[in-house]
Formats: C-alpha cells, structure tokens, sequence
C-alpha cells in the first residue's frame, strides 16, 4: 500500500508550507542514516562533470555568480 498526498493532508497545504515541511522532514533524518541517490540523480552528475571537464572555460567564477543573483533589478 503506497502513502498518498491526500491521507495526510499535504495536498490541503500552500506551496511554502510543503518546503517547511521538506525541511523538518529532511532535517529529521539522523546524520548517519544511509542515503542511496536515485540512479538518475548519478546520470545527471556524471553528464555534469563530463561536460565540465569537455569546457573548463564555460564555467563562471563563483563571485561573479554570487554577484549576478543577489543584483538588485
């Protein structure tokens, strides 16, 4: 039997009420409790890295990073 939205009332709370409740649920978890990625997650990380060392220079310095998204519009 698989758990649904609904039988805990998640499907009844706001957007930022399910990312709190993501928080504590994540922040809940014992340190040492055994985390297995999904295999898709490791795909995509390994995608990532071998497009990153295929074009070293594409990469953007963290500051500059940082400075683009905390700019005020």
């Amino acid at each position: 039997m698989s758990l649904t939205l609904e039988q805990f009332g998640i499907d009844q709370l706001s957007s930022q009420q399910r990312l709190d409740l993501i928080a504590l649920i994540w922040d809940s978890l014992p340190e040492d409790a055994p985390f297995i990625p999904p295999e898709s997650h490791r795909q995509e990380l390994e995608r990532r890295i071998a497009a990153a060392d295929a074009d070293p220079g594409a990469a953007e310095p963290w500051g500059e990073v940082l400075a683009r998204l905390t700019r005020k519009k």
